[in-house]
């Protein structure tokens, strides 16, 4: 087992917020002063007690504070300085504990957001994006709400019971255990209910992270479910995802319910005996009445406090298994490292090679076999083929988003290994048939790489997209909201504000994945033109279905089942009469051809 898997989710949580130790210090002492000061009115009824029955012989009177007015000038300016004092702490240990909890909750949620970032693409193809929502949201929430309420409590509750427990020994040593002796009783009982309630906790944020996954998923997903009617079995399922949650709360709430009722009996026993044996004590003249007094608003004090512990304890135990998952996931570490070799972009060529390569996806064979391409600096290159045969791999593979199993991929010699990943992906502009919108304007979603671009440049942009013109036909121009992933947008408005997006970022490489697969032909034409214009210079990366896109490239590469079976130029292609020209057949109607469109 390592090290940090058998730590206890506390101690990596204090590992975790040692940049904040010194505020969490000052609020500790600050939370125990207030608790010190709101615990000092009990001795104070007592003196007054024992300075109304005994008078010249009370303690101020021992003290030299003679005259029953003085004394209760002496008592009432007393209170007012520690009430004062108590209002003063208990101000500042809620600032203090709730601005550290604020703080270290942005700090959890924004490192953990960093760290999902860095992880490469299969990390989140095993995930799902709802239960990863779960972690950087609902489970950084547990914990601030523990560390805003429940560790003031914590600490309130000894600091109650040390500076009970002394007091009751100076005054009466006699009764002093009869309090003590519930305490180990209480101890033995937090321990075995954490002990039980730890793995319930644990399975209500796996159930939570369940739920939100597919509420997320749904979401999404909803033209679809619309589409096939399935309305009401997704609204079973989602109905026993939230019954297992449910379920699972149930579990953990029977038994932490059940900690105050079981706490408040123990202390019972210990009340009990402190009201009838000290009484008994101070009828006889052995206790003092003032002492009595004390003791008894001292239990009263002391049972409240373990009353609502059970509140806290679960707010803790909440935020230990949330804890425990933020910081899982902060463990895992991504599998593609940043290489580290500076490329500046003005250095670039854009000359890209795969040699001998061959790769698979964790779960499955391998789908690319001994590949050897060329990608020529400033020339078209085309990747064509039948579904399945690699085409969307390869492209993942030269922005590195996953690395080879076998071979190399590099960039004007360079393996992209030992590059930085950043200087890489500056120099490759992807243009998806598979378009991402942010919620946002059309100007933010233009500029989305060059954030602080002018207007003119993005406007420039969108001119050489062809873009412009419906641009300037919607209601707010540039400044009109396009929806989330862009569905206020038709396909071919959202592909041309992509296109747009990767004209402004201005990269030496270009790559087209489909781009034009899913728009009709009128909005086709505009797009290739845009694409050509975009082309000028480049090198330029393709993949397509409709071979009429690419008929002008340079080189073409035909794949099959993750092979390299032909290349050439379009000319020399369809000279071979082989894979190729069967596509180009099918595709033009000069013959049904062989089925190897799938």
């Amino acid at each position: 087992m390592e090290a940090n898997e058998a730590t206890s989710p506390l101690a990596r949580l204090l590992e975790y917020a040692k940049p904040h130790r010194s505020r969490i210090c000052r609020a500790s002492l600050y939370s125990i002063l207030n608790k010190v000061f709101d615990l000092a009115p009990p001795a104070l009824i007592g003196m007054a007690v024992d300075v109304v029955v005994q008078q010249d012989e009370s303690l101020l009177a021992r003290w030299g504070v003679h005259g029953l007015v003085e004394q209760l000038w002496i008592l009432s300016g007393l209170t007012f300085v520690i009430w004062a004092l108590e209002s003063l702490f208990e101000y500042r240990f809620k600032v203090l504990w709730r601005n550290v909890a604020q703080d270290l909750q942005h700090d959890m949620r924004m490192q953990a957001y960093r760290h999902v970032q860095s992880m490469e693409l299969a990390f989140f193809e095993d995930r799902s994006s709802g239960g990863l929502m779960s972690v950087l949201n609902d489970d950084v929430n547990q914990l601030e709400r523990f560390l805003d309420v429940g560790a003031n409590e914590i600490l309130q509750v000894l600091t109650t019971t040390v500076v009970i427990g002394a007091a009751f020994l100076y005054l009466s040593p006699e009764i002093a255990w009869m309090s003590v002796v519930p305490m180990p009783f209480i101890l033995w009982g937090s321990l075995l209910f954490q002990k039980r309630l730890t793995p319930r906790y644990a399975k209500v944020r796996n159930e939570v992270g369940s739920l939100n996954g597919d509420l997320a998923g749904n979401l999404g997903g909803m033209a679809t479910i619309k589409s096939f009617t399935a309305e009401n079995r997704e609204v079973e399922r989602i109905g026993e995802r939230s019954n297992a949650y449910r379920a699972a709360n149930a579990s953990a709430i029977r038994l932490s319910s059940a900690f105050s009722p079981l706490i408040r009996m123990v202390v019972l026993v210990g009340f009990t005996a402190t009201l009838a044996f000290g009484g008994y004590l101070a009828a006889t003249g052995k206790l003092a009445v003032g002492a009595y007094s004390v003791m008894v608003f001292l239990t009263q004090r002391l049972l409240w406090p373990l009353t609502r512990l059970g509140d806290t304890f679960d707010l803790y135990q909440r935020a230990m298994a949330s804890t425990t998952r933020i910081l899982d996931l902060l463990k895992v570490e991504p599998a593609i490292q940043d290489g580290g070799q500076a490329l500046p972009l003005d250095k670039i060529r854009g000359e890209m090679r795969i040699e001998g390569l061959q790769f698979r996806y964790a779960s499955g064979d391998h789908v690319l076999h001994d590949l050897n391409l060329e990608f020529a600096a400033g020339k078209t290159t085309a990747l064509v083929g039948p579904t399945g045969s690699g085409k969307s791999t390869v492209i993942k593979l030269l922005l590195r988003f996953y690395d080879p199993s076998e071979g190399t991929v590099r960039l004007d010699g360079h393996d992209l290994r030992t590059l930085n990943l950043v200087d890489l992906r500056k120099a490759i502009g992807l243009v998806s048939q598979d378009v991402f919108l942010f919620h946002g304007t059309v100007r933010e979603n233009i500029a989305y790489g060059w954030p602080d671009a002018p207007l003119e440049a993005i406007e420039r942009a969108a001119a050489i997209a062809e873009a412009d013109e419906f641009i300037g036909a919607l209601p707010e121009g540039y400044d009109t909201i396009v929806g989330e992933r862009g569905q206020k947008l038709s396909g071919g408005q959202r592909q041309r504000i992509s296109i747009a997006r990767a004209v402004l970022k201005d990269p030496p490489i270009l790559i087209l994945d489909e781009a034009t697969s899913s728009v009709d032909n009128e909005t086709e034409a505009a797009i290739q033109r845009s694409l050509e214009r975009l082309a000028e210079g480049r090198t330029t990366i393709v993949i397509a279905h409709r071979l009429s896109t690419i008929r002008r490239a340079h080189q073409i590469y035909v794949l099959e089942a993750g092979r390299v079976r032909e290349e050439g130029n379009h000319a020399s292609l369809l000279a071979e009469h082989g894979l190729y020209a069967a596509l180009w057949r099918v595709q033009t109607g000069e013959a049904v051809g062989r089925a190897v469109v799938r």
